[in-house]
Protein backbone atom coordinates (compact mmCIF):
# COMPACT_ATOMS: atom_id res chain seq x y z
CA UNK A 1 0.00 0.00 0.00
CA UNK A 2 1.21 3.74 -0.74
CA UNK A 3 0.41 6.08 2.72
CA UNK A 4 0.64 9.60 2.42
CA UNK A 5 0.63 11.47 5.68
CA UNK A 6 -0.51 15.36 5.63
CA UNK A 7 -0.68 16.32 9.29
CA UNK A 8 -0.39 19.98 10.26
CA UNK A 9 1.00 20.40 13.79
CA UNK A 10 -0.57 19.42 17.36
CA UNK A 11 -0.39 23.33 18.35
CA UNK A 12 2.05 24.04 21.15
CA UNK A 13 2.48 20.14 21.33
CA UNK A 14 4.45 19.00 17.78
CA UNK A 15 5.55 20.48 14.92
CA UNK A 16 3.91 19.36 11.33
CA UNK A 17 6.94 17.25 10.80
CA UNK A 18 7.15 15.12 14.38
CA UNK A 19 3.52 14.13 13.83
CA UNK A 20 4.09 12.62 10.63
CA UNK A 21 7.29 10.84 11.63
CA UNK A 22 5.00 9.75 14.70
CA UNK A 23 2.56 8.53 12.28
CA UNK A 24 5.18 7.31 9.78
CA UNK A 25 6.76 4.69 12.73
CA UNK A 26 4.26 3.49 14.09
CA UNK A 27 2.43 2.62 10.79
CA UNK A 28 5.33 0.89 9.74
CA UNK A 29 5.58 -1.24 13.26
CA UNK A 30 2.47 -3.14 11.66
CA UNK A 31 3.47 -2.73 7.80
CA UNK A 32 7.17 -2.19 7.17
CA UNK A 33 6.32 -3.23 3.41
CA UNK A 34 4.51 -0.33 2.65
CA UNK A 35 5.43 2.54 0.76
CA UNK A 36 5.08 5.90 3.34
CA UNK A 37 5.56 9.56 2.17
CA UNK A 38 5.33 12.07 4.60
CA UNK A 39 4.17 15.81 3.74
CA UNK A 40 3.87 17.73 6.61
CA UNK A 41 1.36 20.86 6.35
CA UNK A 42 0.27 24.35 7.75
CA UNK A 43 -2.52 26.28 6.59
CA UNK A 44 -1.27 29.40 7.65
CA UNK A 45 -0.70 29.35 11.29
CA UNK A 46 1.96 27.88 13.17
CA UNK A 47 4.50 25.94 10.67
CA UNK A 48 3.59 27.83 7.73
CA UNK A 49 7.35 28.99 7.47
CA UNK A 50 8.97 25.57 7.44
CA UNK A 51 6.31 23.85 5.55
CA UNK A 52 7.05 26.35 2.64
CA UNK A 53 10.15 26.67 2.87
CA UNK A 54 11.50 23.07 2.87
CA UNK A 55 9.01 22.51 -0.21
CA UNK A 56 10.89 25.72 -2.19
CA UNK A 57 14.28 23.96 -0.97
CA UNK A 58 14.84 26.71 0.85
CA UNK A 59 16.93 28.17 4.15
CA UNK A 60 15.50 29.70 7.26
CA UNK A 61 17.41 32.66 8.73
CA UNK A 62 16.83 33.34 12.50
CA UNK A 63 16.63 36.76 13.77
CA UNK A 64 15.65 38.72 17.53
CA UNK A 65 12.89 40.55 17.05
CA UNK A 66 9.91 42.12 19.62
CA UNK A 67 8.20 39.60 21.39
CA UNK A 68 4.09 40.13 22.16
CA UNK A 69 4.60 41.08 25.54
CA UNK A 70 7.87 43.23 24.44
CA UNK A 71 10.72 40.31 25.69
CA UNK A 72 12.61 39.61 22.61
CA UNK A 73 12.14 36.21 20.85
CA UNK A 74 13.70 34.21 18.38
CA UNK A 75 11.83 34.04 14.85
CA UNK A 76 12.44 32.65 12.17
CA UNK A 77 12.20 33.17 8.17
CA UNK A 78 12.19 31.75 4.92
CA UNK A 79 13.63 32.25 1.60
CA UNK A 80 14.08 30.86 -1.36
CA UNK A 81 17.12 29.75 -2.85
CA UNK A 82 16.80 32.22 -5.64
CA UNK A 83 15.23 35.01 -3.22
CA UNK A 84 12.76 35.43 -5.70
CA UNK A 85 10.24 34.45 -2.30
CA UNK A 86 10.47 34.85 1.12
CA UNK A 87 7.84 33.59 3.86
CA UNK A 88 7.12 34.73 7.16
CA UNK A 89 4.08 33.82 9.75
CA UNK A 90 2.49 35.91 12.59
CA UNK A 91 3.25 33.22 14.56
CA UNK A 92 6.71 33.02 14.58
CA UNK A 93 7.30 36.53 15.85
CA UNK A 94 3.46 37.16 17.62
CA UNK A 95 2.81 33.88 18.46
CA UNK A 96 0.66 32.74 21.40
CA UNK A 97 3.47 29.73 22.29
CA UNK A 98 5.74 33.16 22.64
CA UNK A 99 3.85 33.85 26.02
CA UNK A 100 3.05 31.40 28.43
CA UNK A 101 -0.82 30.52 29.59
CA UNK A 102 -0.47 32.32 32.74
CA UNK A 103 0.96 35.82 31.12
CA UNK A 104 -0.92 36.15 28.51
CA UNK A 105 -2.60 39.35 27.84
CA UNK A 106 -4.96 40.33 24.95
CA UNK A 107 -5.18 43.79 25.93
CA UNK A 108 -1.50 44.38 25.33
CA UNK A 109 0.06 41.85 23.42
CA UNK A 110 1.42 43.75 20.44
CA UNK A 111 2.14 42.36 17.04
CA UNK A 112 5.28 44.76 16.19
CA UNK A 113 7.61 41.91 16.07
CA UNK A 114 5.72 40.77 12.95
CA UNK A 115 6.41 43.77 11.67
CA UNK A 116 10.16 43.84 12.00
CA UNK A 117 10.43 39.86 11.11
CA UNK A 118 8.56 41.51 7.47
CA UNK A 119 11.50 43.81 7.51
CA UNK A 120 14.10 40.99 7.70
CA UNK A 121 12.43 39.83 4.89
CA UNK A 122 11.66 42.93 3.04
CA UNK A 123 15.40 43.80 2.99
CA UNK A 124 16.66 40.35 0.63
CA UNK A 125 14.11 42.45 -1.87
CA UNK A 126 11.92 39.36 -2.66
CA UNK A 127 9.45 39.50 -5.54
CA UNK A 128 6.45 38.02 -3.64
CA UNK A 129 6.52 37.89 0.37
CA UNK A 130 4.16 34.65 1.77
CA UNK A 131 2.75 35.68 5.19
CA UNK A 132 1.03 33.46 7.54
CA UNK A 133 -1.69 34.50 9.76
CA UNK A 134 -2.99 32.24 12.83
CA UNK A 135 -1.79 31.41 15.66
CA UNK A 136 -0.81 35.18 17.08
CA UNK A 137 -1.29 36.40 20.55
CA UNK A 138 -2.58 39.54 19.66
CA UNK A 139 -5.83 41.51 19.57
CA UNK A 140 -4.48 44.90 18.15
CA UNK A 141 -5.80 45.00 14.33
CA UNK A 142 -2.64 45.17 13.16
CA UNK A 143 -1.41 48.20 14.56
CA UNK A 144 1.89 47.51 15.66
CA UNK A 145 2.80 45.68 12.23
CA UNK A 146 1.91 48.79 10.74
CA UNK A 147 4.05 51.23 13.89
CA UNK A 148 7.17 48.54 13.13
CA UNK A 149 7.10 49.62 9.14
CA UNK A 150 6.88 52.95 9.80
CA UNK A 151 3.23 54.43 10.33
CA UNK A 152 2.50 56.93 12.80
CA UNK A 153 -0.43 55.75 14.09
CA UNK A 154 -0.85 59.30 17.09
CA UNK A 155 -2.63 59.99 19.44
CA UNK A 156 -4.42 63.69 20.37
CA UNK A 157 -1.22 65.30 21.66
CA UNK A 158 0.68 63.82 18.70
CA UNK A 159 2.37 60.67 20.33
CA UNK A 160 2.67 57.33 19.18
CA UNK A 161 -0.67 55.32 20.77
CA UNK A 162 0.96 52.40 23.62
CA UNK A 163 1.20 48.87 21.65
CA UNK A 164 -1.47 46.26 21.85
CA UNK A 165 -5.10 46.85 21.46
CA UNK A 166 -5.48 48.71 24.59
CA UNK A 167 -3.72 51.67 22.56
CA UNK A 168 -6.18 51.75 19.64
CA UNK A 169 -8.31 53.41 22.42
CA UNK A 170 -5.67 56.54 22.01
CA UNK A 171 -5.77 56.99 18.50
CA UNK A 172 -7.01 60.04 16.93
CA UNK A 173 -4.41 60.38 13.82
CA UNK A 174 -2.22 58.15 11.25
CA UNK A 175 0.06 58.51 8.41
CA UNK A 176 0.23 55.07 6.76
CA UNK A 177 1.94 55.81 3.94
CA UNK A 178 5.37 54.99 5.28
CA UNK A 179 4.50 51.43 5.88
CA UNK A 180 3.37 51.00 2.47
CA UNK A 181 6.41 52.47 0.72
CA UNK A 182 7.94 49.86 3.29
CA UNK A 183 7.21 46.79 0.56
CA UNK A 184 8.64 48.28 -2.29
CA UNK A 185 7.61 46.21 -5.05
CA UNK A 186 7.13 43.74 -3.24
CA UNK A 187 3.87 41.45 -3.81
CA UNK A 188 2.39 40.28 -0.59
CA UNK A 189 0.61 36.81 -0.73
CA UNK A 190 -1.26 35.98 2.96
CA UNK A 191 -2.49 32.70 3.85
CA UNK A 192 -5.21 32.74 5.97
CA UNK A 193 -6.84 30.04 8.34
CA UNK A 194 -9.85 31.95 9.19
CA UNK A 195 -12.64 34.23 7.82
CA UNK A 196 -13.97 36.04 10.58
CA UNK A 197 -14.82 39.32 9.94
CA UNK A 198 -12.94 42.19 11.91
CA UNK A 199 -15.46 42.64 14.95
CA UNK A 200 -18.95 41.73 15.88
CA UNK A 201 -19.81 38.88 17.11
CA UNK A 202 -17.69 36.76 15.04
CA UNK A 203 -14.74 38.68 15.16
CA UNK A 204 -11.57 38.96 15.74
CA UNK A 205 -11.92 39.47 20.00
CA UNK A 206 -15.16 37.68 20.42
CA UNK A 207 -14.06 34.13 19.08
CA UNK A 208 -10.28 34.47 19.60
CA UNK A 209 -9.55 37.10 22.21
CA UNK A 210 -10.47 34.38 25.28
CA UNK A 211 -7.32 32.12 23.99
CA UNK A 212 -5.65 35.07 24.31
CA UNK A 213 -6.23 35.71 28.31
CA UNK A 214 -9.14 38.26 27.77
CA UNK A 215 -12.10 38.72 30.10
CA UNK A 216 -15.38 39.54 29.14
CA UNK A 217 -14.92 43.05 29.82
CA UNK A 218 -11.88 43.24 28.09
CA UNK A 219 -13.23 41.21 24.73
CA UNK A 220 -15.62 44.40 24.60
CA UNK A 221 -13.12 46.55 24.76
CA UNK A 222 -10.98 45.04 22.28
CA UNK A 223 -13.99 44.83 19.93
CA UNK A 224 -14.82 48.57 20.78
CA UNK A 225 -10.96 49.68 19.94
CA UNK A 226 -10.77 47.54 16.73
CA UNK A 227 -14.28 48.80 15.47
CA UNK A 228 -12.64 52.70 16.21
CA UNK A 229 -9.45 51.77 14.42
CA UNK A 230 -10.92 51.11 11.04
CA UNK A 231 -13.36 53.96 11.53
CA UNK A 232 -10.46 55.96 11.28
CA UNK A 233 -8.97 54.26 8.69
CA UNK A 234 -11.98 54.12 7.05
CA UNK A 235 -11.82 58.38 7.01
CA UNK A 236 -8.74 58.07 5.23
CA UNK A 237 -9.89 55.90 2.56
CA UNK A 238 -8.82 52.02 3.68
CA UNK A 239 -11.37 49.48 4.33
CA UNK A 240 -9.91 46.92 6.91
CA UNK A 241 -13.67 45.81 8.02
CA UNK A 242 -15.99 44.64 5.12
CA UNK A 243 -14.21 41.34 3.77
CA UNK A 244 -13.80 37.81 5.14
CA UNK A 245 -10.50 36.97 6.97
CA UNK A 246 -10.36 40.77 8.30
CA UNK A 247 -10.08 39.31 11.53
CA UNK A 248 -7.42 37.04 11.30
CA UNK A 249 -4.69 36.79 13.71
CA UNK A 250 -6.26 39.43 16.00
CA UNK A 251 -7.07 41.35 12.79
CA UNK A 252 -3.75 41.44 11.09
CA UNK A 253 -5.99 40.13 8.04
CA UNK A 254 -8.08 43.45 7.74
CA UNK A 255 -4.55 46.10 7.92
CA UNK A 256 -2.48 43.66 5.54
CA UNK A 257 -5.57 42.95 2.95
CA UNK A 258 -6.75 46.32 3.17
CA UNK A 259 -3.93 48.81 3.91
CA UNK A 260 -0.28 46.72 2.46
CA UNK A 261 -2.58 45.09 -0.82
CA UNK A 262 -2.17 41.60 0.18
CA UNK A 263 -4.13 38.95 -1.62
CA UNK A 264 -5.85 36.88 0.81
CA UNK A 265 -5.65 32.93 -0.33
CA UNK A 266 -6.38 29.88 1.92
CA UNK A 267 -4.00 28.98 3.82
CA UNK A 268 -4.09 25.43 3.50
CA UNK A 269 -4.75 25.66 -0.50
CA UNK A 270 -1.36 28.06 -0.73
CA UNK A 271 0.97 25.19 1.32
CA UNK A 272 -1.03 22.18 -0.82
CA UNK A 273 -0.03 24.02 -3.90
CA UNK A 274 3.16 25.16 -3.17
CA UNK A 275 4.59 21.62 -1.83
CA UNK A 276 2.63 19.56 -4.48
CA UNK A 277 0.76 17.93 -2.27
CA UNK A 278 -1.90 16.80 -5.42
CA UNK A 279 0.74 14.50 -6.80
CA UNK A 280 1.37 12.52 -4.09
CA UNK A 281 -2.23 12.16 -3.46
CA UNK A 282 -2.98 11.03 -6.86
CA UNK A 283 -1.50 7.46 -6.53
CA UNK A 284 -1.82 6.85 -3.16
CA UNK A 285 -4.00 4.17 -1.42
CA UNK A 286 -5.22 6.01 1.85
CA UNK A 287 -4.03 9.58 3.13
CA UNK A 288 -3.83 10.14 6.97
CA UNK A 289 -4.58 13.53 7.96
CA UNK A 290 -4.24 15.00 11.85
CA UNK A 291 -4.59 18.02 13.80
CA UNK A 292 -4.65 19.07 17.35
CA UNK A 293 -8.25 19.28 17.24
CA UNK A 294 -11.05 17.81 14.67
CA UNK A 295 -14.31 19.25 15.19
CA UNK A 296 -17.07 21.50 13.84
CA UNK A 297 -14.52 24.49 13.21
CA UNK A 298 -11.98 22.21 10.83
CA UNK A 299 -14.02 22.17 7.84
CA UNK A 300 -13.64 25.92 7.54
CA UNK A 301 -10.14 26.36 6.35
CA UNK A 302 -8.53 23.62 8.80
CA UNK A 303 -5.87 21.34 7.26
CA UNK A 304 -8.50 18.48 7.52
CA UNK A 305 -10.86 19.87 5.51
CA UNK A 306 -8.14 20.87 2.93
CA UNK A 307 -6.65 17.59 2.24
CA UNK A 308 -9.95 15.53 2.69
CA UNK A 309 -11.05 17.89 -0.07
CA UNK A 310 -7.98 16.95 -2.49
CA UNK A 311 -8.16 13.28 -1.57
CA UNK A 312 -12.11 13.06 -2.25
CA UNK A 313 -10.89 14.26 -6.12
CA UNK A 314 -8.99 11.28 -6.56
CA UNK A 315 -11.39 9.03 -4.75
CA UNK A 316 -8.87 8.61 -2.46
CA UNK A 317 -9.78 7.59 1.72
CA UNK A 318 -8.78 9.81 4.60
CA UNK A 319 -8.13 9.30 8.02
CA UNK A 320 -8.18 12.14 10.59
CA UNK A 321 -6.05 11.77 13.68
CA UNK A 322 -6.09 14.14 16.32
CA UNK A 323 -6.00 15.09 20.25
CA UNK A 324 -9.28 15.94 20.53
CA UNK A 325 -12.47 14.98 18.66
CA UNK A 326 -15.34 16.88 18.45
CA UNK A 327 -18.88 15.66 18.15
CA UNK A 328 -19.82 18.07 15.25
CA UNK A 329 -17.92 16.55 12.17
CA UNK A 330 -20.30 16.02 9.17
CA UNK A 331 -19.34 18.60 7.44
CA UNK A 332 -15.75 17.44 6.74
CA UNK A 333 -17.26 14.17 6.06
CA UNK A 334 -19.21 15.87 3.12
CA UNK A 335 -15.87 17.13 1.94
CA UNK A 336 -14.12 13.97 1.67
CA UNK A 337 -13.12 12.71 5.30
CA UNK A 338 -14.07 9.43 5.56
CA UNK A 339 -13.49 8.72 9.49
CA UNK A 340 -11.71 10.52 12.74
CA UNK A 341 -10.39 9.09 15.72
CA UNK A 342 -9.10 10.58 18.93
CA UNK A 343 -5.23 9.52 20.03
CA UNK A 344 -6.09 10.03 23.49
CA UNK A 345 -6.47 6.41 25.34
CA UNK A 346 -7.97 7.71 28.53
CA UNK A 347 -8.68 10.56 30.56
CA UNK A 348 -6.49 12.73 30.94
CA UNK A 349 -5.36 16.35 31.81
CA UNK A 350 -3.64 18.67 29.45
CA UNK A 351 0.00 18.49 30.50
CA UNK A 352 -0.25 15.01 30.28
CA UNK A 353 -1.80 14.89 27.03
CA UNK A 354 1.19 16.72 25.20
CA UNK A 355 3.65 14.75 26.82
CA UNK A 356 1.71 11.44 25.24
CA UNK A 357 0.38 12.65 21.81
CA UNK A 358 3.69 11.45 20.24
CA UNK A 359 3.27 8.15 21.46
CA UNK A 360 -0.17 8.11 21.31
CA UNK A 361 -0.02 9.02 17.54
CA UNK A 362 2.30 6.26 17.41
CA UNK A 363 0.28 3.33 18.77
CA UNK A 364 -3.03 5.15 16.96
CA UNK A 365 -1.10 4.18 13.51
CA UNK A 366 0.17 1.24 14.37
CA UNK A 367 -2.81 0.10 15.57
CA UNK A 368 -4.98 1.67 12.07
CA UNK A 369 -2.59 -0.62 9.95
CA UNK A 370 -3.11 -3.80 11.88
CA UNK A 371 -7.22 -3.02 10.90
CA UNK A 372 -6.45 -1.73 7.58
CA UNK A 373 -4.85 -5.16 6.28
CA UNK A 374 -6.78 -7.71 7.99
CA UNK A 375 -9.48 -5.75 6.39
CA UNK A 376 -8.21 -5.15 2.93
CA UNK A 377 -5.82 -8.29 2.14
CA UNK A 378 -3.36 -5.87 1.42
CA UNK A 379 0.68 -6.53 1.94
Amino acid sequence: MRIVIAPDSFKECLTANQVASAIARGWAKAAPGDEIVEVPLADGGEGTTVALTEALHGQLQSVTVTGPLGDPVIARYGLAPNVDTAIVEVAEGSGLHCVPPEARNALTASSYGTGELMLEALAHKPKVLIMGLGGSATTDGGAGILQALGAKLLDHEGKSIPRGGVGLAKLTSLDLQPAIDALGDTQLVVACDVNNPLTGPNGAAAVFGPQKGASVKQLVQLDDNLAHFARLTSNQGWDISSFPGSGAAGGIGGIIAGILGAELRPGIELVMETIGLEKHIQTADLVITAEGAIDSQSAFGKTPAGVSALAKKYAVPVIGFAGKLGRDIDALHSLGLTAAFSITRAPMELKSAYAQAEANLEQCAEQFAQLTHALTGKH
